[in-house]
Formats: C-alpha cells, structure tokens, sequence
C-alpha cells in the first residue's frame, strides 16, 4: 500500500472509484485548486456532495462566522466543523449506513499581483475512517515557495490530493501517511511546518514525534510545540511577538537553564525596544543534537520534551545548527526584537572560523546575519570548577585577529552580559545530573526544579530507577 499508488491522477481517480468516501471541498483563496484534480480524472459524481469557494469575505463571513484573519487556522477549523456536520445533517439519513463522510478544507493566499506577501496557507480533512465511525482530522501550514501563482496553485493541489488519499488509505500508519505529503513535490516547492492529526483514528499518534518527523524529513526547518503537547504554528505564535530563545539539550533541563532564561528575560524586557510589547520564551534543540548519538532515540526526545513542559515552556525543534540560521528563521516570522541565550563557552564557538569554512564571506557573512536587524545575545558566565573564576562578555578568550571584530560587536551592544544570576546555579551541568542520574546519586536532584525531579522519578527517564544504590 505505501509505494502502490505515487501519482496525483491516480490517486484522485482512486478516491473517485472508491464508494465508502464522499463528502465536501471548500476552498477559499488560491482557486479550487485541490477539487480540481477530482473533476479533472473523472468520476468525481462518486465522491463530491458539493464544492465551494467562498472567495468573499463578508460570504466568508456570512457563512463561518467573522474572523480577523482569513487565512488562519481559526478559519480552517471553522470550515471543517461547519462542512462536516452539514454533511451528517443532510446525508445520515439517505445514506449513511454505507458511507464514510468527510470534509476537506483549505484557505490560502498566493502570489498577488504585486508579488511581495507571504504565500501560505492551512488545509485540512475530517472524515469518518468508516460509516458512522466518529470523525478523525488532519490540519496542517504550508508554505508555498515557487516563484510563480500558477505553480504555487499547482503544488496546493498535489498537496491536497496526497492528504486526501493519505486520510482515505493510510489513516492506520500516520508516519508512511506524513512521508507522502510531497509525492510528486519537492521541498523546494512546499513546506509543511506544523502538521496535527486528531480523532479516534489517531487516538494514539503524539504529535510531538509527528512535528519532529517533519524536520526529519526535511519538510520543515523547524517545527514547534506547546506545553500542553499541543503543535503549534510557528508564524501564529511569533506574530507580533518579541522573542527570546535559549538552545540546549536540555537532558535534563537544569537550574542554570532555568535561570538563563529568567536573567536573559528580565534583561530583554528592561530594553526599550521590548518594553511593554508581548514575548514568547523558546527551549530550541537541534536535530544536530537530537542525531549526536547516530539515530533519534524518541523516548529521550519525549523525556526532554515532557520535562520543558512541566516547565510551562515552548519547545522549537530544528535543523539550523549554526546560530545565523536560527536568527533568519525568527525574522522570518517577527519584525519585533530577537534575542539569544547562550552560556559564554557557546560565545566561545561562535569565534571559532572552523564553523563557518561553508559560508564564502566566512565568520564575516556569519554575523552579518546574525547580527542582522539588531539582534543580541544574552551571555550567561561560565565558571571554572577550579578556580571559581568568570569567564562573561568582558574576558572571552577570542583569537588574537579575531580581537577587533569581538570588540566592535561589544561595543555596538551585541552582546548582554547578564549579570543578574544566581550564584548557586554556575556549578550546575546537564552532563553532570545526568551521570549522577545513572548512578544513583541523590545529589542531582536539587539541581533540577522540583517538578523535573518528580517527573524523572516517576516516569523513569534518563535511567532513573527507584532501587538504585545511593
């Protein structure tokens, strides 16, 4: 079944042939692009009640209910709610002992006239897997990369086709499911960076591991999630939003995480550019890490990712590695300020030039794009086990011709050093709670919050168990 059916007119055809699937396309923005492919292979009587594109917004409105913005995952919900039940509402009755209804959903905007917006869009099906059966769904963002709005339409349409077969004939294995949202379509073209199933068919999917598949598979550079396990769009969240970031492994998080983010946060606030105006606080890993040991070891991803959440923290994953893509990826998403929270070893690799042999500008194009739009960095001090002494912004050991660019950077303001710590946290390291974990030593536990310490006894994680030898 994975690899039986790869092309978008026979897949459309397929659904079409099928008797069990018939239901609702309503379309708004972009043309109906996703329909189209139904009535293009033929036989689209056996799987259309009814197609629509309330292309209007005070239609829109008429009929889902006023939003204030259209191209949205509000809207989309709202389309797929309304579509399904009218087909429960006007076709149980006739024909619901052997029919499997859906509706299927898009609003996108494309290339305009002008060609200067962002083109994207949510799309989305919620369908009965079997007559009956309660409702499954699947919503997920795209974004449209091609140059042109006859291609971009093109790709939205390929897009739906595969989501539809894939919700029709693949809703039991949501990975294989996922994989073939771009069969017949590159990354180049489409990029998929949140993706949620829901309903009784994925009862049992966590779509935290589903966001992280994305950026396996190169769908997406990052993919985000909430503390509620919830996915979550990353230009929904950062709309409008100062944002502060802090990469780690996180394995466990730690006091001393907790309290860069604290101090960085109170800095980044005091700034008068941030001042007053929301923020969104980020626990960012990268595949990079993730992949550290060869291969992604999920339970650990999901030890990580339930222990930042009982910390009421964001979880972006990624694949940007190198920090100056990170940043580009956040102004993507805000105009509003960005800051960074790295340790002062993390400043230190970031004035090592072997990182950045790839760049043809070298470690110059790096800042250059780091730095871009006044971004900064909130440096956190590291402090020699030994001697106690600080290394912070002040006394960085950067190569000697590297000295001028360091210093021009500090004193532009690039770098915050935050002075506003917590003495006892300086000694603690992840590595370190980790090994004491292993071992059975006690003493790793006040340096985690208590509710870390709880979780990783209770559920077991990182190698904890309950009658280890103290």
């Amino acid at each position: 079944m994975k690899n039986e059916v790869v092309d978008t007119h026979q897949k459309a055809l397929r659904i079409n042939l099928d008797s069990r699937w018939y239901g609702t396309f309503a379309e708004i923005g972009a043309g109906q692009e996703v329909v189209r492919w139904f009535f293009r292979v033929g036989g689209a009587a056996g799987t259309i009640a009814k197609s629509m594109s309330a292309y209007d917004m005070t239609v829109s409105d008429a009929i889902y209910g006023p939003t204030d913005r259209y191209v949205s995952r509000r809207r989309l919900q709202a389309m797929l709610d309304l579509e399904f039940q009218l087909n429960l509402d006007r076709l149980q009755a006739q024909r619901g002992d052997g029919t499997a209804f859906f509706a299927f959903a898009d609003t996108v905007t494309a290339r305009s006239y002008k060609g200067n917006n962002e083109c994207h869009g949510w799309m989305g099906v919620k369908f009965q897997a079997h007559p009956h059966d309660e409702p499954s769904q699947i919503i997920l963002h795209v974004r449209m990369l091609d140059a042109e709005a006859a291609l971009q339409q093109e790709a939205l349409g390929m897009v739906g086709v595969n989501l539809l077969y894939g919700a029709f004939f693949r809703h039991h294995e949501p990975e294989a499911l996922l994989e073939s949202l771009l069969d017949r379509l590159t990354t180049g073209r489409i990029e998929i960076d949140m993706i949620e199933f829901s309903g009784i068919e994925f009862r049992y999917v966590d779509n935290r591991l589903m966001s992280l598949k994305l950026v396996q598979l190169g769908l997406t550079g990052a993919a985000m999630f909430g503390v509620n396990r919830e996915v979550l769009q990353p230009s929904e969240v950062f709309y409008r939003h100062a944002v502060l970031v802090a990469r780690g492994s996180f394995r466990p998080v730690t006091t001393v995480n907790i309290d860069m983010v604290r101090s960085a946060y109170e800095k980044f606030c005091a700034a008068p550019q941030v001042h007053g105006k929301p923020v969104v606080q980020i626990m960012e890993i990268t595949m990079s890490n993730l992949l550290a040991t060869g291969s992604v070891d999920r339970r650990d991803f999901l030890a990580r990712a339930d222990l930042l959440s009982e910390c009421g923290m964001t979880v972006l994953v990624s694949d940007y590695s190198e920090y100056y893509r990170l940043a580009g990826y956040l102004a993507r998403h805000t105009q509003e300020r960005i800051g960074i929270v790295m340790g002062a070893a993390s400043l230190i690799e970031l004035f090592d030039e072997k990182y950045y042999t790839q760049l043809p500008g070298g470690i110059l194009e790096s800042f250059g794009r780091l730095f871009n739009n006044d971004l900064k960095l909130y440096v956190y001090p590291l402090q020699d086990a030994k001697t106690k002494a600080l290394t912070t912004v002040e006394n960085v050991p950067v190569a000697q011709e590297l000295q001028p660019l360091y210093r021009y950077l500090a004193d532009r303001g690039s770098f915050v050093q935050l002075d506003n710590y917590r003495p006892e946290c300086l000694g603690v390291f992840s590595r370190d709670v980790l090994k004491r974990i292993g071992s059975g030593d006690t003493s790793w536990e006040p340096m985690v919050p208590p509710e870390v310490a709880e979780l990783i006894k209770k559920r077991g994680f990182f190698g904890y168990t309950k009658n280890q030898p103290i």
